[in-house]
């Protein structure tokens, strides 16, 4: 995939599942290159044989050339330990959620914490995260609270970004854009 943008500080790409959200942006963070290098901050822990499956073959997509950090809850210490200027990419936001709720960690603290330390962070920072209110309403507390959460998380995240990017059938649709 090529792409030819300036990264604002902070992006913001949602999608489906298997939408094409983290090719593309991978491929944005490749595109800006950088000379402090590139991060990538995954947020999914294999917990399982299929999960694991998704991992590695994720990892073999980027190849060579990023900074891997796996933290499944501390988001905002991974990020604020980022070199200045460094281009970092979180996948996912909603992995991270997952893995809040599991721990019995309060998601919006968790949230307005991450909604103060997003507008100071140094470099530039592609957040992926899954649009999960598209569908029918889940039949579970469980489930509606996930995707409640999960839909403020975006609206607060796409507040504070200066682009952002819807992606379906791995074809980028631009939802907001005040890059420089």
């Amino acid at each position: 995939m090529s792409i030819n943008v300036t990264l604002p500080p902070l992006t913001l790409v949602l999608g489906g599942a298997r939408s094409g959200k983290s090719a593309y942006a991978e491929a944005l963070i490749a595109a800006h290159g950088g000379e402090s290098g590139q991060t990538y901050i995954a947020t999914a822990m294999p917990h399982d044989e299929e999960m694991a499956a998704r991992i590695a073959l994720h990892r073999q997509r980027r190849g060579e050339g990023w900074h891997t950090v796996e933290e499944e809850l501390d988001l905002i210490g991974a990020l604020r330990a980022q070199p200045p200027g460094r281009a970092v990419l979180v996948d996912c936001l909603t992995l991270w959620l997952s893995n809040l709720l599991l721990a019995q960690r309060d998601p919006e603290d968790e949230i307005k914490a991450l909604s103060e330390a997003l507008p100071h962070l140094a470099g530039p920072v592609v957040l992926v995260s899954n649009e999960v209110g598209l569908g029918i309403v889940p039949d579970n507390l469980l489930a509606r609270d996930f995707r409640d959460h999960a839909g403020r998380l975006n609206q607060v995240v796409a507040a504070l970004a200066q682009r952002v990017v819807f992606v379906a059938a791995g074809l980028p649709l631009f939802l907001k854009d005040q890059a420089p």
